[in-house]
């Protein structure tokens, strides 16, 4: 392994981590919109890139948009804002190395740290202290094929696992996912999330009921507050 690489990976001091970079799209203070977290105020910052091109994003301008910043700049800005809680998110932030000292910068500091991630990248490196939201691309996301099932061994009951559902078919899909793997008894909420303006959320609803699904149903909460295409929210 090369000098570089063993810096990316494990950065002897803090000075070091301050000075490695990121590509940062935006960061900003909201609240949590998603997940158990869901109405709690939070620092967000969405990374740039992703290898994904999933049917229902929403997030298309952090696939190129960004400025690369240093990891010291980051958390200061972070920290400026004040809080409990920050939320790694994309774009798919796993795609860039450096986020892993990031988290622990924050984790360090005191914050509660989230990430958001595809679960098409390896998990196994984050920091144990931070709470790893995962999805699983259901069918109709046309990303079907890049889960990484091998990540569902390092889930733990601090992670959640996301299925954004489209159809009936995804629906059905995320049930049987849940079952082969344990899912509600391996991390700490399965969430049942449907796409925005393409499935009526009462049809998903009465879905769980029928079938008692182990699952929390949610919404998009900052899509009901602001502009569904609003950015910085």
């Amino acid at each position: 392994m090369g000098e570089t690489s063993a810096i990316l990976e494990a950065p002897e001091t803090a000075a070091d981590a301050r000075l490695l970079t990121l590509k940062v799209n935006e960061i900003y203070l909201s609240i949590q919109g998603e997940s158990t977290w869901a109405g709690l105020r939070c620092a967000f910052v969405r990374l740039t890139a992703c290898d994904l091109r999933c049917t229902y994003c929403d997030t298309e301008y952090a696939f190129y948009e960004g400025k690369k910043r240093t990891l010291g700049e980051v958390y200061d800005e972070v920290m400026e804002l004040g809080g409990l809680m920050v939320e790694i998110t994309g774009g798919e932030p796993l795609l860039q190395k450096n986020v892993l000292p990031l988290m622990r910068m924050f984790c360090d500091a005191g914050k509660r740290v989230l990430i958001e991630t595809s679960g098409a990248h390896d998990i196994s490196g984050i920091d144990a202290r931070v709470h790893r939201i995962m999805d699983l691309k259901t069918p109709s996301s046309g990303e079907c094929g890049r889960n990484l099932y091998a990540n569902i061994a390092h889930l733990t009951a601090r992670d959640e696992v996301k299925f954004v559902i489209g159809s009936r078919e995804d629906y059905e899909w995320a049930r049987g996912q849940m079952t082969e793997h344990g899912l509600a008894g391996r991390c700490g909420a399965v969430l049942f999330s449907p796409v925005f303006g393409k499935i009526e959320p009462v049809r998903m609803v009465e879905w769980m009921l029928e079938d008692n699904v182990p699952a929390r149903f949610q919404l998009q909460m900052h899509k009901f507050i602001w502009d569904p295409k609003a950015k910085g929210v």
